[in-house]
């Protein structure tokens, strides 16, 4: 699956960890790093791939546990879910949730908002 840049050329920012997720979140169970670089199949380190495997634990985008004497790193969620979790880290960020959800709302196209309301209509309310 070498989906790597050419010999001689770097990747843009962020893709080696995107190929990572991409690879995880395909993968039935979880994976080491010699299964992570050996399925990448270019020339990166073993090194390498544990430090980025390390980050994106640190990042939250990961679990992993105890393989033998290595870790073997699945997602915390799919590709929806972490959008979803990005989406929730924004909102936390900004300490007006009211004004950001209602900016949100207002900027949504109709369908989305006519799906977002059918979604919450169907929730039951927890306060």
């Amino acid at each position: 699956m070498n989906t790597g840049p050419a010999p001689g050329e770097r990747r843009p920012g962020g893709a080696l960890e995107a190929e990572v997720l991409a690879l995880l979140q395909s993968s039935p169970q979880a994976l080491t790093p010699g299964e992570v670089l050996q399925s990448l199949g270019d020339d990166l380190s073993y090194s390498t791939v544990v430090t980025v495997l390390s980050r994106m634990f640190d990042k939250g985008l990961l679990t992993r546990g105890k393989q033998g004497r290595a870790y073997a790193y699945a997602p915390v969620a799919d590709a929806h879910g972490l959008t979803a979790r990005r989406m929730r880290q924004v909102l936390e960020s900004d300490s007006d949730r009211e004004a950001v959800l209602t900016r949100f709302v207002e900027d949504l196209p109709a369908r989305d908002e006519q799906l977002l309301r059918q979604l919450l209509g169907g929730l039951p309310d927890q306060e």
